[in-house]
């Protein structure tokens, strides 16, 4: 590996620790970054310090943010009745893309996962169960992804919503098992959710 200069190395070395880039997409964006004016570099480092600081989770779907109520949660055009329960907040896009859902969201930020030492207490379920005592839902979809973590994550929220006397159903299994939602076409998504099933 050829040597480079201290703090190209550095840049390489982070660039690395982003998901899906190796060595050689490194350099090839450290390099792009080098040759590029400063203005195009500025505007980068303060769009990434942005992220750090200027955004929040939404106080009722813990959805990303940069205001205490999401734009979904505070749009009254949307039914308020069927929230889609979902993994990461990322998840919500394949959703969003449909079009055809028409409902509202919650995000876990996470799975059930006993081998990592992750149970229910550790996901955001606190202000889901709020929204469910105020009485304006009457269908919980979940939208787990088709792990063996998703799975029993839907299995666990089923058994505690069930006996509130909530519809409560599982997207369709259109998306193949062992993959994310967020790498599912429009069509795919469309057919789990109007597949889904009551659990």
């Amino acid at each position: 590996m050829p040597d480079f200069a201290a703090p190209l190395d550095q840049l390489i070395q982070e660039l690395k620790r982003l998901p899906g880039i190796g060595q050689k997409s490194a350099q090839r964006i450290a390099f792009h970054i080098l040759r590029t004016s400063e203005e195009n570099v500025r505007r980068l480092v303060e769009a990434l310090a942005e992220v750090k600081t200027g955004l929040v989770l939404c106080e009722k779907c813990n959805n990303i943010t940069d205001r205490a109520i999401c734009h979904i949660c505070g749009d009254e055009t949307r039914d308020h009745s069927v929230i889609c329960v979902v993994e990461e907040p990322h998840n919500i896009l394949p959703v969003e893309t449909t079009r055809q859902f028409h409902g509202i969201y919650h995000v876990l930020h996470g799975t059930i996962s006993p081998l990592r030492g992750i149970g229910p207490e550790q996901l955001k379920l606190h202000n889901l169960l709020q929204r469910i005592g105020e009485g304006d839902a009457q269908e919980i979809i979940l939208a787990t992804n088709p792990t063996v973590e998703g799975e029993a994550t839907a299995a666990y929220l089923a058994r505690l919503l069930k006996p509130l006397g909530l519809r409560v159903s599982r997207i369709a299994m259109g998306i193949p098992v062992g993959s994310d939602l967020e790498f599912a076409d429009e069509v795919t998504m469309t057919k789990s959710m109007e597949n889904r099933r009551e659990m």
